[in-house]
């Protein structure tokens, strides 16, 4: 949770100051341990430790907190060049928040120093009762310092999706049915629902698009008040991206949890680079790199966790290309019934939002994925019963999902 602090004029250099030698430790760490090829935490802590000590005069806790942060960042990236004095990493020893007096102690260069909090509602019901053990002081580019502090939140056990009884009359052999919400994400449209819903993208399209040429001309004059202009329009349309992602995150949560369900989504890892491997221009590749389809997903899955909303992925191929009704795709490779926003299956006539009908084969698909021992996809529909479980698309999702069932 990011908490803003207030720091006093006097002590700001001394956070400049610590910020700046747990950096250089880093460094330092970092280089040794690409010498000795060694990045267990441990065998680095006994090769560096004292090393780091005497060159840098931090504490020992801020050493042992530094080479954590190379090795977790060596794991996370393919290359760390170098780490800069934005941040540093605090445990128990380093860190205390104050309940009563809503301040936190950090310890810095120059010992223990308290530091008022300035934080809102939202936040000071989060962090009621609880006593955090760990943080990460953070200075912005704009010079304004926040602390990032873990806070434990209780959390319904998910399980398994949330089931739904069929209540047809006269059902003797009434089925029980998984509830899965299913999200297809675009630029066009950045969220579908099978449900119906949707959020459109063309306000945050126009909005790129106008930043985007206003930082071309602004960088091509090359003048003092033009960097002045950069500086000031530097964060807007990123605090606006961040500020839809988080309205439509909400939004799907609250939706799951009132009606008991699940949300399944596409996963999309390297849907940028296959994008760009095809003849596209300058325009369309930059709209395809701006596209921020996993910042909407970190957010649904930290809201979702709270609320205890199951969130399942599934693979993406031929989601769009299949009739959600009978599951059969386009008989002609490269061709597919959809068109646009519509689509119209050629085998069975059914006519639909092609958005909607790509989330209708999502949610099938995240029921197969949260209960795979149930034989086959099966997917509720209001209006619609129990739909088929047999085409194309299925044999080759049971394929990547490593299922021998086959359906036709």
């Amino acid at each position: 949770m990011k908490c803003k602090i207030q720091v006093p004029v006097e002590l700001r250099s001394e956070v400049d100051r610590t910020l700046l030698l747990f950096a250089d430790a880093c460094n330092q760490i970092l280089e040794i341990a690409k010498r000795e090829k060694c990045w267990n935490t441990t065998k680095l802590h006994h090769k560096v430790y004292k090393q780091i000590r005497e060159a840098t005069g931090i504490k020992a806790n801020h050493v042992c907190q530094a080479i954590r942060r190379v090795v977790s960042n060596a794991k996370a990236v393919k290359q760390v060049h170098k780490f800069r004095p934005t941040s540093i990493n605090l445990d128990a020893r380093t860190f205390q928040y104050i309940e009563n007096l809503q301040t936190v102690g950090v310890t810095l260069m120059c010992g223990r120093k308290k530091f008022k909090l300035l934080i809102g509602n939202y936040q000071l019901a989060l962090l009621k009762g609880q006593v955090p053990t760990a943080a990460t002081l953070n200075k912005t580019k704009h010079g304004d310092y926040y602390i990032n502090i873990c806070v434990d939140l209780p959390t319904n056990p998910t399980g398994k999706t949330p089931v739904l009884k069929s209540s047809a009359p006269g059902d003797r052999d009434a089925q029980t049915f998984r509830k899965v919400i299913g999200v297809d994400l675009g630029r066009r449209d950045i969220a579908t629902t099978s449900n119906g819903d949707s959020w459109s993208g063309k306000q945050i399209q126009t909005t790129r698009d106008r930043y985007s040429k206003v930082r071309a001309n602004v960088q091509s004059k090359r003048t003092r008040s033009s960097r002045k202009l950069l500086r000031r329009l530097s964060g807007r349309e990123q605090r606006f991206q961040k500020w839809l992602n988080h309205n439509i995150s909400k939004q799907l949560v609250q939706d799951a949890k009132r009606s008991n369900s699940a949300l399944a989504f596409e996963d999309l890892t390297n849907i940028r680079q296959s994008l760009n491997q095809k003849p596209r221009s300058k325009t369309e590749r930059r709209r395809t790199n701006n596209w921020a389809f996993y910042q909407l997903r970190i957010f649904v899955d930290y809201k979702a966790n709270i609320a205890g909303v199951p969130v399942v992925f599934v693979p993406p191929a031929y989601t769009s290309q299949t009739c959600s009704r009978c599951h059969h795709i386009h008989p002609v490779q490269g061709k597919s019934y959809r068109s646009h926003k519509s689509f119209k299956c050629g085998h069975c006539g059914f006519d639909h939002d092609a958005d909607i009908n790509a989330a209708l084969n999502i949610a099938a698909l995240g029921v197969s994925v949260n209960n795979p021992e149930v034989p086959g996809i099966a997917c509720l529909l209001e209006g619609e019963g129990l739909l088929p479980t047999s085409g194309e698309i299925w044999d080759k999702a049971y394929s990547a999902f490593g299922t021998p069932n086959r359906c036709r």
